[in-house]
């Protein structure tokens, strides 16, 4: 709470370190991004082994369209976790500052 002389503010009561943001840090976002796009590699490679070990034949379209879907599919879930983990970060960063 600002302490206030004749309708002026003077100085304010708590301290802040550093502008106050929201957002996770770059090192963090970046993690997050580098583990969607190898959990959507790893979909990928997943949906078309999975697709090469049923099929017999000529299957490139089969498997092409495997892992395309078990890339698009493990990527998205990655995608969640990650920012619910980057989430989870902010409110633990933010209980941290109310403490100090």
């Amino acid at each position: 709470m600002p302490e206030r002389r004749t309708g002026r503010v003077v100085a304010y009561s708590c301290h802040v370190a550093g502008p106050l943001s929201a957002l996770p840090s770059r090192v963090a976002r970046a993690l997050a991004f580098v583990a969607i796009i190898v959990g959507g590699f790893a979909g990928g490679l997943i949906g078309w082994a999975l697709v090469d070990v049923q099929c017999t034949g000529e299957c490139d379209t089969s498997r092409a369209l495997g892992a395309s879907i078990g890339a698009v599919v493990s990527a998205i879930g990655t995608a969640v976790v990650s920012i619910l983990v980057l989430r989870a970060m902010g409110e633990w960063h933010e209980i941290q500052d109310r403490e100090q």
